[in-house]
């Protein structure tokens, strides 16, 4: 399993000037929130939503706000995820990234982006229908997590296998289920990054201030090595690859 490590690493440093770029995508998408009229809270570099007091003070306005950020965050979070399939897969199978692949990067988020929809959808009406039990956060992660696998590995079959949304759910469940220890390795690795910059922030810190530094960190840094690693993951189904 250390050898998947190694090649992201290799794929990020070698193309680190075109992933800090894309990256650019993920500061936008975490930032909309945090800058949307409606109440979130920072922490290990993410921005969360306050779903008790949305079911408290939801109206027409903020309904409008949360659905138009929800869905510009989304969508730059969609680009961004589908960039880094594509350094990866052009990385590895040793072709260049062409004008042709260029213009289907559209066809490509907009996939992802229905894929990154739903499950947010799915979450958010599952954690607000729920707050009156008092379960609501515990029964949401639930689902979170029965939903994970049907999920994580598909941006990477939408992009490595140009597979349909509803192909990519299926094939992102059957990767899941035979290399779970994949999914287990990159969890740990995600844990570790998030909570050391954390961690180094509060040390430094504490303020409001460094709590946005480590989201933009995070951004830049963290969470394109993350993406890079899921989608070197993806890529061990092609044998050919000797990987």
């Amino acid at each position: 399993m250390t050898n998947v490590i190694s090649y992201a690493v290799r794929t990020y440093s070698k193309h680190l000037e075109l992933i800090t770029l894309s990256s650019l995508s993920f500061v936008i998408s975490f930032i909309i929130p945090a800058f949307a009229q409606f109440p979130t809270f920072n922490d290990l570099g993410s921005i969360f939503v306050r779903t008790a007091s949305i079911y408290y003070n939801l109206d027409i306005q903020s309904t409008i706000i949360i659905i138009a950020a929800t869905m510009f965050s989304l969508l730059f979070l969609s680009f961004a995820i589908v960039s880094m399939a594509v350094v990866v897969k052009h990385s590895r199978t040793s072709t260049r990234i062409t004008k042709e692949v260029l213009d289907g990067l559209e066809s490509y988020t907009g996939k992802v982006f229905t894929l990154l929809l739903l499950f947010t959808g799915v979450l958010m009406v599952a954690d607000i229908g729920l707050y009156g039990t008092g379960y609501a956060g515990i029964l949401t992660a639930v689902l979170g997590l029965v939903l994970t696998p049907f999920f994580i590995f598909a941006p990477s079959s939408i992009v490595i296998d140009e597979s349909s949304a509803i192909r990519a759910i299926k094939r992102s469940a059957r990767f899941f289920v035979k290399r779970f220890d994949y999914f287990l390795l990159w969890l740990a690795i995600a844990i570790i990054l998030l909570t050391i910059v954390d961690g180094i922030a509060i040390g430094v810190s504490g303020t409001l201030v460094s709590r946005y530094a480590v989201l933009v960190v995070d951004s830049i840094f963290v969470l394109p090595f993350l993406t890079i690693l899921i989608n070197e993951m993806y890529m061990k189904r092609f044998a050919l690859l000797k990987i």
